[in-house]
């Protein structure tokens, strides 16, 4: 039963006086109850599955599992920020991001999948790509950064490339964080109109939107081809950040077949 006056639960006026009730609460001059609400809600649901992942990846150092898990997704769908918040409490030591620069000229010579290979996980680690190999279905024909050729060859190769990573007993995630054209662009004027954050915003970035009919057709060919059933894609609506993170953590804790397991006292 709902509070008439303030329009809430029981449960829910429970959790606005708890610290992270409170915290929201008063984080804004003006209160803003549904917006508390909300933000509360979040970050008890986080800090929960958040505790889910250290034993995700205590199970996964126990039995040396090793785990890929790709972010991919448009230009400030919030791919970098989901990494942080899932990360942020589990072992440093045993876990990677992993977000590579423009390949240099030795590494532009080499097999392409070559310098991501590098990258993969040892037994008992888990590797976040922030951005991967898909560079290539994507980013780079758009902004003509490959050849029609070199695209046409990673295509060829891509899923047996990743058939070859399941066969050596890993476990492969990939994430697509999918924004608005209007969300998109939102984005980019706080980032630019941010003393703090418009570092960001790069050459890449600035034709996003300019280019998001290119962005979306190479978006739909590489879903079609690399959808497969081995290694398919998992599609998180990015447009609230705050839920995008929660799904992509929860679509882990699903996927991974972990127990609940802690480490061994040494």
């Amino acid at each position: 039963m709902k509070n008439k006056l303030l329009d809430i639960t029981p449960e829910e006026l429970e959790l606005l006086n708890t610290r992270v009730g409170l915290k929201n609460l008063f984080a804004d001059k003006k209160t803003d109850i549904k917006k508390a609400l909300r933000f509360a809600k979040y970050e008890t649901k986080l800090k929960e599955l958040q505790t889910e992942l250290i034993k995700v990846q205590n199970w996964t150092m126990k039995n040396k599992k090793k785990i890929v898990i790709i972010f991919e997704g448009r230009d400030a769908a919030g791919k970098g920020g989901a990494i942080r918040r899932i990360t942020a409490h589990i072992n440093p030591r045993y876990f990677r991001k992993v977000a590579l620069p423009k390949p240099t000229s030795e590494e532009a010579g080499q097999w392409y999948f070559q310098r991501y290979v590098n990258q993969l996980p040892k037994p008992g680690e888990i590797v976040f790509f922030d951005r991967s190999w898909y560079n290539r279905a994507i980013v780079e024909p758009v902004n003509g950064f490959c050849t029609d050729e070199q695209y046409k060859i990673f295509m060829d190769q891509v899923n047996d490339f990743e058939k070859m990573i399941l066969q050596s007993d890993t476990y492969l995630l990939k994430l697509y964080f999918s924004i608005s054209k209007e969300e998109q662009a939102t984005r980019f004027k706080e980032i630019r109109n941010s003393p703090l954050k418009k570092w960001k915003m790069t050459d890449v970035d600035k034709k996003a939107q300019e280019l998001w009919g290119k962005y979306s057709m190479y978006k739909k060919q590489m879903f079609k081809h690399t959808n497969t059933e081995a290694s398919p894609w998992v599609v998180i609506n990015a447009n609230r950040k705050t839920e995008a993170r929660i799904e992509a953590l929860q679509y882990i804790l699903d996927t991974i077949p972990y127990q609940d397991g802690t480490l061994d006292e040494e």
